[in-house]
């Protein structure tokens, strides 16, 4: 199990996670928020790249901070902006940090090695230098390294950034095969990805865990709440002054509004029922709405 415990953390005069707590299991587990709620922070905490200031985390009872190989040990990381060694290729690069991470049998690395590449797509690229991978080449080869090793915690933050949405569905499934095993955190602003992956999730906002529950539970808190309508470029201010509104989108050349109401709106914009989805939860929670 790994245990996060009211962490907090702060640099200068910005705190960047206040009061955090989270008991994770594994599976797969999504951290849904805006670039800035502090994901990235709370994801380098529990890789070890920094202590809280204040609060723990624990692995298997081990407190990471004061015992930080508990965790690297079973760590697998992909970071959002990761660096690479200039004119190694994909094989050799893999193996070097297979051995980094304690993979001693040349033929287990070897196997691992490629395996790896044939599961990211990369195979054929394996000679290539990675520093001159196009930048979803190389999003697909730090997805490689963070599971090289066969770890058993994976921290994936913004993973699939710069990848197609063939590739984008190659990745899911790879990560939905290895949770049967690992904890899986999947760190990212888009919805999308924790709705057709995580049974479990948190909503974070200015260092904050303001929600948590699978998809469905979110979805339940304000379904029969939510309506659309179309709306002119003016009408959207009169609308956010008498609403609580969720959002607002373009949808074929016209300009679509969704609000969170417990009652049946004024029927002068013309609102109407609508399904709830996990974006309608997602912004319901993080503007405080419901």
């Amino acid at each position: 199990m790994l245990r996060i415990e009211n962490v907090s953390k702060r640099f200068g005069d910005i705190k960047a996670l206040s009061d955090v707590s989270l008991d994770l299991e594994p599976g797969l587990f999504g951290l849904l928020g805006p670039n800035g709620a502090g994901k990235s922070t709370l994801m380098r905490t529990i890789a070890t790249l920094q202590q809280p200031d204040e609060g723990r985390i624990l692995y298997d009872g081990d407190d990471i901070a004061s015992s930080p190989n508990a965790m690297r040990s079973v760590l697998g990381y992909l970071p959002q902006d990761f660096g690479v060694y200039p004119r190694m290729s994909a094989e050799a690069l893999l193996d070097h940090i297979a051995v980094l991470k304690g993979v001693h049998d040349p033929g287990q690395r070897k196997r691992q090695v490629i395996s790896l590449l044939k599961q990211v797509n990369l195979i054929k690229h394996r000679k290539s230098s990675v520093a001159n991978y196009s930048g979803g080449m190389r999003q697909r080869f730090g997805v490689a390294q963070a599971m090289i090793g066969k770890p058993k915690v994976l921290i994936v933050d913004e993973p699939t950034a710069g990848l197609d949405p063939f590739e984008r569905q190659r990745f899911l499934k790879l990560l939905y095969e290895a949770a049967q095993d690992k904890i899986i955190i999947l760190s990212t602003h888009i919805v999308e990805d924790v709705r057709d992956l995580c049974t479990d999730m948190a909503i974070m906002g200015d260092g904050k865990i303001v929600a948590r529950g699978n998809p469905e539970e979110l979805i339940a808190r304000v379904s029969g709440k939510v309506f659309r309508t179309f709306v002119q470029d003016d009408e959207v201010d009169m609308i956010s002054a008498k609403f609580k509104v969720l959002g607002t989108s373009v949808s074929q050349g016209r300009i679509r509004v969704s609000i969170l109401s417990d009652d049946d709106p004024e029927s002068q914009f013309g609102f109407e029922a609508a399904d709830a989805t996990l974006e309608d939860a997602y912004f319901a929670h993080l503007y405080g709405l419901i």
